[in-house]
C-alpha cells in the first residue's frame, strides 16, 4: 500500500461513517416525533468545522506515517469492509429507531430488565444501556453491531485513534530486543484491536478479557485460537501476579465508576510484570484540547455515558501513581488521548 492508496481508502471510510451519522441525525425529528430538546450552552469552547479536520487531517497523517515506518501492520479487511460494512449500515439504521426512543425516554437500564435471573453474575454497572443501544453489552446482536456504531461515532476514525496504542508498544518493543512478550487486552470487546496487534505482533502471547459472552463470542470467531479470551471484569481479573509485559485497555476506563476505576487500575499493577507498560486510550480529557472542552461537556448528555463527566476530570498520574505505576508521556490522537505508564523494574 502506498500513501496515495490510504487517503483514498480512508477518504472513503471517513465518507461512508460521516454519511451515515449525518442521516441518522436528520432521520432523529421524524422518528422521535419532535426535535430533541436544547442542551444547554456548554461552559467550555465548542470545536468548529477546522477544528475538527485539522485534528483528525492530523490523526490521518500519524497513522500513515506509523504504517509506513513499519510500526503496526494493517490486518486484511481494516480498510474496505465490504459487505460487513453494508451488513452493519443495515443493522445500524434498523435500531435507530429504538436507540432513538431510549434517549427520547432516558432508557438507560432496559437491559437490567431483560437480564432478569442472569443479574447476579454481572456487576451492576455494567448492565446499563450505554449510548442508549440495544442490548447494551451483553446481546449477540449488540456485539454485532457495536463496531459499526462506533465507526459511525467516530466518522470512520475509531480504528486510527485505536492503533496509536501500538506505538508505545512498539518502542517497548524495541527497548527490551524481545519479540515474544505476554499481552493483554482488558476490555478486548469484539476482538478488533487484537487483531490489529497479531498483525503487527505476531509472536505475541495474546490474552484478551472482557465482562461480555455476547462480545467475547465475536472475537472467538474473529481471532480464532490466535488468543486467549477470558469472560472476566478489569477490577477482578483472573490472572497471575506479574504476568503480563504489556497491557493496553482502549476505551474503557471512562466507562467505569470511579471505585472501580481505582480497583482496575490496581490490577493492572498487580498483573504487570515489573519493568512492563501499560497503555491506556480513552477520550481526551477537560483541557487536553481546550477548542474540544464544550464537546465534552455536551456528549454525556446525547449519550448514556454516566462516569464520562467523572472521567475527563480524573487525574491519570494520580490515579495510577496510586497503584504504583509511574507516567511516562501522553500523547493526543483526534478524539482521544495515549497515556503511558510503566512498573517501576
Amino acid at each position: 500500500m502506498n500513501r496515495l492508496q490510504y487517503s483514498i481508502a480512508q477518504g472513503a471510510r471517513v465518507a461512508w461513517y460521516w454519511g451515515q451519522y449525518w442521516t441518522a441525525s436528520r432521520l432523529a425529528p421524524r422518528l422521535l416525533g419532535h426535535e430533541d430538546p436544547p442542551v444547554p450552552r456548554p461552559k467550555g469552547r465548542l470545536p468548529d468545522r477546522d477544528d475538527l479536520l485539522g485534528a483528525m487531517r492530523a490523526l490521518f497523517q500519524a497513522d500513515w506515517k506509523n504504517i509506513e515506518a513499519g510500526v503496526y501492520t494493517l490486518p486484511p479487511g481494516q480498510m474496505a469492509d465490504g459487505w460487513r460494512a453494508v451488513d452493519g449500515a443495515r443493522r445500524f439504521f434498523v435500531d435507530l429507531p429504538e436507540a432513538l426512543r431510549r434517549r427520547r425516554e432516558h432508557g438507560h437500564s432496559e437491559v437490567l430488565a431483560e437480564l432478569d435471573g442472569e443479574v447476579e453474575k454481572l456487576p451492576r454497572y455494567f448492565l446499563q444501556n450505554f449510548h442508549y443501544q440495544s442490548g447494551g453489552y451483553v446481546t449477540d446482536e449488540s456485539a454485532r453491531l457495536y463496531d459499526h456504531q462506533v465507526e459511525v461515532l467516530f466518522t470512520g476514525t475509531a480504528g486510527p485513534m485505536r492503533r496509536q496504542a501500538l506505538v508505545p508498544v512498539r518502542e517497548y518493543v524495541r527497548e527490551r530486543g524481545r519479540r515474544r512478550l505476554d499481552f493483554l487486552d482488558v476490555a478486548a470487546g469484539t476482538g478488533g484491536f487484537l487483531e490489529t496487534v497479531k498483525a503487527s505482533f505476531p509472536a505475541f502471547r495474546l490474552t484478551g478479557l472482557d465482562l461480555s459472552e455476547a462480545y467475547l463470542a465475536e472475537a472467538r470467531r474473529r481471532l480464532g485460537r490466535r488468543a486467549k479470551l477470558v469472560p472476566a471484569p478489569a477490577e477482578a481479573m483472573p490472572l497471575e501476579d506479574a504476568s503480563q509485559d504489556v497491557i493496553t485497555s482502549v476505551f474503557l476506563f471512562h466507562e467505569l465508576p470511579p471505585k472501580v476505576r481505582k480497583a482496575a487500575a490496581g490490577e493492572i499493577a498487580r498483573i504487570l510484570r515489573p519493568g512492563g507498560r501499560f497503555v491506556l486510550v480513552d477520550t481526551i480529557q477537560t483541557g487536553d484540547m481546550p477548542a474540544f472542552d464544550g464537546l465534552l461537556e455536551t456528549f454525556p448528555r446525547r449519550f448514556h455515558e454516566p462516569y464520562y463527566a467523572s472521567y475527563v476530570a480524573e487525574d491519570l498520574p494520580a490515579l495510577f501513581g496510586a497503584a504504583g505505576l509511574t507516567h511516562a508521556h501522553d500523547s493526543l490522537a483526534f478524539l482521544s488521548k495515549v497515556s503511558v505508564f510503566e512498573k517501576p523494574a
